[in-house]
């Protein structure tokens, strides 16, 4: 089955290439590439918020660090990384939303975990380098395919075909001993109609929080053909990462002032009492994907998009554990010397190995005013959760590689959908867009901690979205929506409480658009209504997975500013920033022993001003600078307000300098990067943990509610130097 989309892929090549043998023209070639991600793109006219990022823009900044990190000085977008520099886990939020309720799409398949619903861009090590464009739509959005849109989406559009011929060799080093390398090349256009494609890239970094390393590999392969009318293609990428663990974060406030890289991950004491660190706790992860794209233009009316997607996923995290019960991994008590032995030192892995299967199908109708576009998708997810001992201090019954956990997850989620814009007149343009999903979930088997774990749960949702566009004049339009998105609860909600509830929206969004040549300017006002909203405790598990909660009634009401002024042929600039009241209409939380209505309070991890700035200088085409602010406003990890759980307010600066030299000899050109991150060497903190625990011990007959934050420093100034050669 594995090798399933691989043949299909070269078969449909295969009966392409021999039977047709037109000419195609190079703008055709581009429109049949945007077909892959019709489905769940809009358009620049669309009633929905969203910003567009080139290949080109990306590339200004890709020297090794993940996409989260090069899309941090877009609006309302917050990052984070745990290694502190921007290589290894990353994560992003927008409008305050987790990435939970982030949908991601890679060519139109959906790209986040169907268990966790997270977004894992570790597993794609360097996968900037193989986009070839990038929408961020924020609210609830357009359908896509498969899961629904909630929140926010990305989008993603791998490399284009080329026509010509090309390579590059990429290399960058820089702090922590940071390195990428990368080589790339694409054949161009055989024959007028066949191209084959790839990459292949390592990056590895010793991470800004001590041990906090990463090896990332990671390929990208892509055969094509292409005609006047069809654009088949056959996709294969994938990456293995090993990263040293630092998901605990700092919850020692002395630490963090004094030391503030110190990473308590693998840390134990040995026999004579020495603190030592375990050389192994690495999370281990391979993901291979392939996917199998055909685009059918029929005419100058309807075309087709059959898309077909396998991932397999295998791997796991590996812990030093000391002190361990026997009970807690199925083992015996042993007796030596004629004591009793109950408790060990292990090391274990906990592992997930899984398939994911995903079939699209859309079509597109466009006729003087109507443009229509309507689709199905199906995807079926089967994961395995296991747990190993790979070594003990007294191995008791137990052997190596014994199982002292198995679970499975099995979900499947079936859509379709029908979304179209129709033109009144010069004026006015409807928006619709309708979608129906069912999603069936079941799980059975052990947890991690040993306990039954059987879910089984389906969900249909009926997802409605509605606009309206007004053309005032050939520089101004303004834009109206509103949106129904509903979104199912995680693996790790379950296992958190199994009465969880899945979360509703209803987002209105609120626009006007103005562009001239020298001023452009997008002021969108959104109020995103929440019921029983997924919202982070702020605590985190046992391996690092943010914990989420129901919130009942919720809300987001916010104004997004993004401009471009064009200030002289060499200079502009591009300031956004959002201010945004973001609350929980009511909360109740048990403080020392008794129910507290809070009343109103703030969501978790939803700064009310975030604020980002790009001045560019380019004197010539060649050479451009450019200096990045970006701005975040205090939050809090929690949701009751609680001081412990507040994060401060932090304002970084980067700076960056790309240079193209022409040539006439092998090589085309060579592009020199430098990148420059926090340039003043500020000491912040973008994400943490926020816990509490009830001492009922302390005092007999009293209850305390006892505090507990932790906190993930970001790296002081740090930099990156790049050269590319291109031929």
């Amino acid at each position: 089955m594995k090798n399933l989309f691989a043949f299909l892929a070269l078969f449909a090549l295969s009966v392409s290439v021999f039977s047709q043998e037109k000419q195609q023209d190079s703008t055709k070639t581009e429109i049949l590439d945007e077909v892959l991600v019709k489905a769940v793109r809009v358009e620049a006219t669309s009633p929905i918020t969203h910003s567009n990022v080139t290949k080109q823009q990306l590339a200004k900044r890709n020297l090794g660090q993940d996409i989260p990190v090069l899309l941090n000085y877009l609006p309302s977008v917050v990052t984070t990384t745990d290694a502190g520099a921007g290589v290894g886990y990353t994560g992003i939020r927008v409008r305050g939303i987790n990435a939970q309720s982030t949908n991601v799409t890679i060519n139109g398949i959906p790209y986040n975990d169907a268990e966790s619903l997270g977004t894992f861009w570790v597993n794609l090590g360097d996968f900037a380098s193989s986009v070839e464009s990038l929408q961020l739509q924020r609210g609830v959005g357009t359908s896509t395919n498969g899961s629904g849109a909630f929140g926010a989406s990305i989008n993603v559009l791998t490399d284009a075909v080329s026509n010509e011929a090309n390579g590059e060799i990429s290399n960058s080093f820089g702090s922590y001993n940071t390195r990428k390398h990368t080589v790339k090349f694409s054949t161009g256009l055989l024959n007028n109609h066949f191209e084959l494609a790839g990459r292949l890239s390592q990056i590895a970094s010793d991470g800004y929080i001590d041990r906090a390393s990463s090896d990332l590999k990671s390929y990208f392969l892509q055969a094509s053909y292409v005609d006047n009318n069809t654009l088949i293609k056959a996709i294969t990428f994938g990456g293995k990462e090993v990263t040293y663990q630092s998901w605990n974060g700092l919850e020692d406030l002395e630490l963090l002032e004094n030391n503030r890289t110190f990473n308590t991950a693998g840390m134990y004491t040995d026999d004579e009492g020495n603190t030592r660190f375990y050389d192994n706790e690495v999370d281990n992860y391979n993901q291979d994907h392939y996917q199998l794209h055909w685009n059918e233009r029929y005419n100058n009316n309807w075309s087709t998009n059959l898309g077909l997607n396998y991932t397999y996923g295998r791997g796991y995290f590996e812990q030093y554990k000391e002190d361990e019960d026997f009970a807690d991994y199925n083992l015996e008590e042993i007796t030596i010397g004629g004591e009793t032995v109950n408790t060990t030192d292990l090391i274990r892995r906990r592992w997930l190995d899984n398939d994911f299967y995903v079939v699209n199908a859309s079509a597109n109708y466009k006729k003087n005013a109507l443009n229509m576009t309507f689709g199905t998708s199906y995807s079926n997810y089967d994961g395995d959760h296991f747990g190993e001992i790979i070594w003990a201090q007294y191995a008791s019954n137990s052997e190596v590689r014994d199982r002292y956990y198995e679970g499975n997850g099995r979900k499947k989620d079936f859509s379709t959908f029908l979304k179209a814009t129709y033109r009144l007149n010069d004026k006015v343009s409807l928006y619709g867009d309708l979608q129906l999903r069912n999603v069936d979930y079941k799980t059975s088997g052990l947890t991690s901690d040993r306990v039954t774990f059987n879910v089984d749960e389906n969900y249909s949702f009926f997802n409605p979205k509605a606009g309206i566009t007004y053309k005032l004049n050939d520089e101004n339009n303004f834009y109206f929506s509103y949106a129904r998105a509903n979104r199912e609860p995680n693996r790790d909600d379950f296992e958190n409480n199994e009465t969880v509830k899945p979360e509703q929206l209803n987002d209105f969004e609120l626009g006007w658009r103005h562009i001239t040549e020298k001023f452009r300017i997008n002021i969108n006002g959104y109020y995103m209504l929440y019921n029983e909203q997924l919202v982070l405790t702020g605590n985190i598990d046992n391996v690092g997975n943010p914990i989420r909660t129901n919130s009942g009634d919720s809300y987001r009401l916010g104004l997004e500013v993004e401009a471009t002024v064009k200030l002289t042929d060499k200079f502009l600039v591009q300031p956004n920033f959002t201010v945004s009241s973001n609350k929980n209409k009511e909360t109740v939380a048990s403080i020392d022993g008794e129910l507290v209505n809070l009343g109103k309070t703030n969501i978790s991890f939803s700064p009310e001003f975030v604020a980002a700035n790009a001045i560019v200088f380019q004197p010539e085409e060649s050479f451009q600078v450019s200096f990045l602010s970006k701005y975040v406003g205090e939050q809090f990890m929690g949701n009751t307000d609680a001081k412990a759980s507040k994060l401060d307010s932090y304002f970084i600066n980067d700076f960056n300098i790309v240079y193209e030299i022409k040539m006439n000899s092998i090589f085309k050109s060579v592009v020199l990067s430098g990148l420059v991150n926090n340039v003043f060497g500020v000491k912040y903190i973008s994400n943490g943990y926020y816990y509490t625990y009830d001492d009922t011990w302390s005092v007999p007959g009293s209850t305390i509610t006892i505090e507990g934050a932790g906190y993930y420093p970001q790296a002081t100034t740090n930099f990156l130097v790049g050269a590319t050669l291109k031929f």
